[in-house]
C-alpha cells in the first residue's frame, strides 16, 4: 500500500509503503544510499510467516518524497514518528541497512523508548567525529572520494567540492535512469568476492536495480543530502541508546562500511548486541534481513508483551 504524510516539520510530503501482515509487529525498513521505499525486502509470504508489518519510505529527496535541503541524520526520527502517527502505530521497531543504519540509530536515540521497541543497524557507518576511529581505513575508493568532498563542503565550506560532489552524483543518477545496472557496474570492481556472490544472485540483483531506479526518479538530491549528512554532526550520540535493544550486524570484509565503524559503535552503544559475520561483506546484509526481523520482533515482545 502506497501512502503519503506530512513530514516531521510539517513542511514536506513523505511517501511510504506498507507490506506484509497488517496485524503483525510494525518494523520500519530504512533504505541504503542511494535507495528508496521499494528497496530490497523479504517476500510477502515471508513477512506473514514472521508476523511482520513492514513500512518503508523515501527519505527526503529520494523517490517521491520532497527534499529537505541541509537535512541531518537526526531528521529521520521525526519523519518516522510522523508516519507512525499516520498509521496509528503502537511500539514499533526500526531496521536500517547501510546508509539507513545511522537513521535507525537516530530513531533509537531520539524517540521515546516506549515508542521504539527495538532497533537494528546493518553494515552502518559511524559518526564523522568518532573519536579514535580512522574513518577512511579500509574504505572503497569511490566512498572515500565522495566523503572527502562532503567533508570539505560541510566542514570547510568549500563550494568547489560541493559543486564537484553534486555534479558527480547527478551524473551517476542520469546513468541509473538510463541503465539501472550502471551503479553496480561502478561498484563491482571494489567489491570483495563475498559481495560479488550476493549481487550476482538474480533475485537480489533485480531488487537492487528497481531500488536504485526509484531512488533517482526525480533528482539526485536525496543521494547528495545523505552523503553530506553523514559527514556533519548527526544530532545525537549513539552512546545515548540505553533502553532500546539494538542489534549491530556487520560483515568483516565490508569495504563500503569498514568493520572499524562496527567496532566503534559496538563499543559505545550500551544496549548493543553486536553480530559480526566473519566471511561476509556489505551486501550480505540483504539475505540476513528475515533473521534480523525475527530478532526485532522477539525483543519487542520481551519489552511489551505478545500483543506487540
Amino acid at each position: 500500500m502506497l501512502g503519503s504524510v506530512k513530514s516531521g516539520d510539517g513542511e514536506r510530503l513523505l511517501f511510504f509503503e506498507t507490506s506484509g501482515d497488517p496485524k503483525g509487529h510494525p518494523v520500519f525498513l530504512l533504505h541504503g544510499t542511494p535507495g528508496s521505499r521499494v528497496g530490497p525486502r523479504p517476500r510477502t509470504s515471508v513477512l506473514y510467516k514472521l508476523g511482520i508489518r513492514l513500512i518503508s519510505y523515501d527519505r527526503p529527496g529520494y523517490g517521491e518524497s520532497q527534499r529537505l535541503k541541509g537535512r541531518a541524520v537526526r531528521h529521520a526520527a521525526a519523519d518516522v514518528a510522523a508516519i507512525a502517527d499516520q498509521l496509528n502505530l503502537g511500539p514499533f521497531s526500526v531496521l536500517g541497512r547501510s546508509g539507513g543504519g545511522p537513521h535507525a540509530l537516530a530513531c533509537a536515540a531520539l524517540l521515546p523508548p516506549r515508542r521504539v521497541a527495538s532497533a537494528a543497524a546493518l553494515v552502518s557507518i559511524a559518526p564523522p567525529d568518532a573519536e579514535g576511529l580512522d574513518w577512511f581505513e579500509g574504505m572503497a575508493q569511490s566512498n572515500v572520494i565522495a566523503y572527502e568532498a562532503a567533508t570539505a563542503a560541510v566542514q570547510n565550506g568549500s563550494a568547489e567540492c560541493l559543486d564537484r560532489l553534486k555534479a558527480n552524483l547527478a551524473s551517476n543518477a542520469d546513468a541509473i535512469r538510463d541503465k539501472p545496472e550502471s551503479l553496480l557496474g561502478l561498484l563491482t570492481p571494489e567489491m570483495p568476492t563475498a559481495d560479488k556472490a550476493v549481487v550476482g544472485h538474480g533475485g537480489i540483483r533485480g531488487l537492487l536495480l528497481a531500488n536504485y531506479k526509484t531512488s533517482v526518479v526525480r533528482s539526485s538530491f536525496g543521494w547528495l543530502d545523505d552523503v553530506l549528512s553523514f559527514r556533519q554532526e548527526w544530532g545525537f550520540e549513539p552512546g545515548k541508546i540505553v533502553e532500546v535493544p539494538t542489534m549491530l550486524w556487520h560483515g568483516e570484509h565490508d569495504t563500503f562500511s569498514p568493520v572499524g565503524h562496527f567496532r566503534w559503535l559496538a563499543g559505545r552503544i550500551p544496549s548493543a548486541t553486536p553480530v559480526l559475520k566473519r566471511e561476509a561483506a556489505h551486501f550480505a546484509a540483504l539475505p540476513a534481513v528475515p533473521e534480523i526481523l525475527a530478532w526485532l520482533r522477539d525483543r519487542a515482545r520481551d519489552r511489551f508483551g505478545a500483543t506487540v
